[in-house]
């Protein structure tokens, strides 16, 4: 017999009570302790390096900058122009993320192509390959707009429903 094949265990009969204390406590971990997966492809990738260094240091929000790889990840952050040839990488490596996953766009270039939008190669928004959670402007944007973006993600997480709210 499979893993695949056994029953799925209930929450049981205090089913409609444990969802709200649930949702709190859950998103209350998954808002504190964000693993970044930085998919730097060009200037604004050295903007988002300067926010985890001291002076800016998003550390103290709960973000780890540095997870081994797409699979230890649950936010990426999407940094620079993203040509044609490279989103099918950013696509592949947003698939292997475990669920919940999270998306940022940093910078004018990710978010809607930037100076280069009229270009043949350039992907128009990083939002026409993978969906985006928050939008971070400028070019190249600042390390605070940056912690304001990572602040406004951390909000929408504490609101998410959980899977098994999404089931019934």
């Amino acid at each position: 017999m499979a893993v695949s094949d056994l029953p799925m265990p209930s929450v049981g009969a205090a089913s409609g009570l444990a969802p709200r204390p649930m949702k709190f406590v859950l998103n209350w971990g998954r808002r504190y302790s964000l693993w970044v997966f930085n998919f730097g492809l060009a200037c604004c990738a050295v903007e988002f390096v300067a926010t985890s260094m001291n002076r800016h240091d998003f550390i103290r929000f709960g973000v780890d900058p540095f997870a081994e790889g797409p699979r230890r990840a649950d936010l990426m952050i999407v940094s620079g122009t993203v040509t044609d040839k490279m989103a099918p990488a950013v696509k592949r490596l947003y698939d292997q993320m475990p669920d919940p996953k999270y998306v940022i766009s940093f910078g004018a270039c990710s978010n809607s192509g930037g100076p280069y939008w009229d270009s043949y190669c350039v992907t128009k928004g990083v939002d026409q390959i993978i969906p985006v959670d928050v939008y971070v402007p400028g070019c190249p944007p600042r390390p605070e707009a940056l912690l304001h973006g990572i602040m406004k993600l951390q909000e929408r997480i504490v609101g998410a429903p959980l899977a098994l709210e999404e089931e019934s």
